[in-house]
């Protein structure tokens, strides 16, 4: 017998309603998670962009190579965050995860999560300023290099003399020594290479390097900025004529080399010295710079103005008089006598009683044991010093 049609309409009705109960419970289900998902969602954008519990600005050291959840780790370590998280889940979402820079970062007080996203993002961390002063040598250089607590590493060498550009030089914590000392000697050789193109002949400077080395006696006889292309000049005259350049500090650094200062004042027998520095004992130029000199220095020496000065003493003011002669050089010496009569020599420096021969134009041989006044005699006389008889 056939089944009745009135029998199968009950049971598709049933079906239907079935799925529509499912299919409505799903609709539900789904908009409460789409709800809680929104709500969730506004409320963790609302903790990434409300200001943060950071009472006072601070910085934070994010190290190289940490990921995300390390640093979120360190900022909430660091009280610039509550949420850790969450500022992950943020910085995901904003797909930013791989641009986050190392470095030492510097965090205002309520810095939002958002902010601190920011901040790390942007690379620009803290610079520290170091200070190299002109008329250093290599080694006092380093010294100060490994001194500094901010710089990592170890400085295998000391640099060549006068390979290193005296300036103040920014860096992040945790560069390396190494790093800060080979940017001081790429800035030297482009200063150099610049300074060269504009220079002014001068006997025996014939490369860089005599350029170099002439500088590097300039920035040690003075540190009066304008006083540079008076020394310089004097120099430049000297090696014109022929005459020796007798400058103290290079007696000092033929002694004592890298260490930079001799402690005491010089003598006789300092002058006698037959290093390859002392520019009492040889002729023209020294064997190599006795400091690195600035670029001021440089410039000095690679564009000394036109003088006929070839001797220079302290002043009493800090500077130096200048002369063309002997004759006025001398009397500028008795001036100096007269302001610093109390005055005991300065450590590197000669008297004025105690200055080698004047050497002979022709560049003739010189005889230590002869009165006369040097190029560079910048210091007072000493009481305690013995004069040396004039000759007749």
């Amino acid at each position: 017998m056939a089944a009745s049609p009135a029998a199968g309409k009950p049971r598709r009705r049933r079906r239907d309603s079935a799925l529509v109960g499912y299919l409505s419970g799903l609709f539900t289900f789904l908009s409460l998670l789409a709800l809680c998902a929104g709500g969730a969602l506004y409320y963790g954008k609302s903790l990434f962009e409300r200001p943060g519990p950071l009472a006072a600005e601070t910085t934070v050291m994010i190290a190289r190579n940490q990921g995300v959840a390390d640093i979120a780790d360190s900022l909430q370590r660091a009280g610039v965050i509550e949420h850790p998280r969450v500022f992950e889940i943020g910085v995901r979402a904003y797909g930013v995860h791989d641009r986050l820079r190392f470095g030492e970062y510097a965090f205002p007080a309520r810095v939002s999560m958002h902010e601190a996203m920011d901040i790390l993002a942007s690379g620009k961390s803290i610079e520290h300023p170091i200070t190299i002063p002109e008329g250093l040598t290599s080694l006092q250089i380093v010294e100060r290099l490994r001194d500094h607590p901010l710089l990592t590493g170890e400085i295998k060498e000391i640099p060549e003399e006068g390979t290193l550009l005296p300036e103040t030089y920014n860096f992040v914590r945790g560069t390396s020594r190494e790093q800060v000392i080979a940017r001081m000697q790429q800035h030297q050789k482009e200063a150099v290479a610049q300074i060269w193109k504009d220079r002014k002949p001068i006997p025996g400077v014939k490369t860089p390097q005599d350029l170099i080395i002439l500088a590097s006696l300039v920035e040690k006889e003075t540190g009066i900025p304008e006083e540079r292309p008076l020394v310089a000049a004097v120099f430049a005259n000297r090696l014109r004529k022929g005459m020796r350049l007798q400058s103290d500090p290079t007696i000092v650094y033929g002694l004592v080399g890298g260490r930079g200062t001799l402690g005491r004042s010089l003598n006789r027998t300092d002058i006698r010295s037959k290093t390859p520095y002392n520019t009492y004992v040889v002729s023209g130029l020294p064997a190599g710079p006795i400091a690195n000199p600035g670029r001021d220095a440089l410039k000095a020496a690679a564009q000394p103005p036109e003088t006929r000065d070839l001797y220079f003493v302290a002043d009493g003011t800090g500077g130096h008089a200048f002369a063309p002669t002997l004759v006025e050089h001398n009397r500028n010496v008795a001036k100096w006598r007269k302001l610093e009569r109390a005055s005991a020599a300065p450590a590197d420096r000669l008297t004025p009683d105690d200055a080698a021969a004047e050497a002979p134009e022709a560049g003739g041989a010189i005889d230590p044991d002869e009165t006369g006044a040097a190029a560079s005699s910048s210091t007072p006389p000493s009481k305690n010093e013995p004069r040396k008889p004039r000759r007749p």
